[in-house]
């Protein structure tokens, strides 16, 4: 399927009148389509997957502003860590230990994003509520001066309630809220929640950044997986 270029424009004029910023997820997608949106003016894309990120990043256009979105692996944050726009899934402080490592090896601030567990599925990744406040409110962040926490990110569970879905974006922004009063500085500005499915009630519930993949690009091959 080619790219929605009708589709693209209506999301993302109406993401900007709301000051909510479209993350293209091209995971599995060839170059072809992300210069198609390149040239639209799009300049976030998402990537889950370490090496088709790497791949990507050195074919592509040097101004795109890549986003890592899936689960990473401590040992593979040495890969992306020299050109990464903002880790999405820091689901664990083992995992800012690497990334501020890695920062400090690259001479890098690198902006990531908390990841909050708050779906019913036991498969998704994440801090839940009590880790969380417990970190931030511990000052142990100040121990990772190569990365900058932006905010919080979460993905809903996979499901057609509007109801269960809503209890969940609202539980997320009530988080970040908490979070952003404890820590009091201005670049936690970030809650990264709504995807294809879910983006609009996600945006009703606070999300400022969304993750859009199939409606822009089409179903995704997996088989590269």
């Amino acid at each position: 399927m080619p790219v929605n270029i009708e589709q693209y424009k209506l999301i993302q004029n109406s993401l900007s009148q709301k000051n909510v910023q479209l993350i293209a997820v091209s995971k599995t997608k060839p170059n072809e389509d992300i210069i198609e949106l390149y040239e639209l003016g799009q300049r976030d894309f998402g990537e889950n997957y370490v090496q088709e990120l790497v791949d990507k990043a050195a074919s592509l256009a040097g101004d795109i502003r890549w986003h890592f979105i899936g689960h990473l692996q401590t040992n593979k944050v040495k890969f992306i860590a020299p050109f990464v726009y903002l880790i999405h899934g820091v689901d664990s402080e083992k995992l800012l230990v690497e990334i501020n490592k890695q920062g400090q090896k690259n001479n890098r601030v690198i902006p990531c994003l908390l990841q909050v567990h708050i779906a019913t599925e036991e498969t998704k990744f994440g801090f839940d509520a009590i880790s969380l406040l417990e970190l931030i409110q511990s000052g142990r962040l100040l121990n990772y001066p190569n990365v900058i926490i932006k905010g919080l990110m979460g993905m809903a569970s996979f499901s057609e309630d509007q109801t269960l879905l809503s209890k969940e974006f609202t539980q997320l922004n009530e988080l970040f809220q908490k979070s952003k009063s404890i820590l009091n500085y201005n670049d936690f500005d970030t809650l990264s929640m709504g995807m294809s499915s879910d983006y609009e009630l996600a945006i009703e519930k606070g999300s400022n950044m969304v993750r859009i993949g199939s409606l822009l690009f089409g179903a995704r091959n997996y088989t590269k997986s």
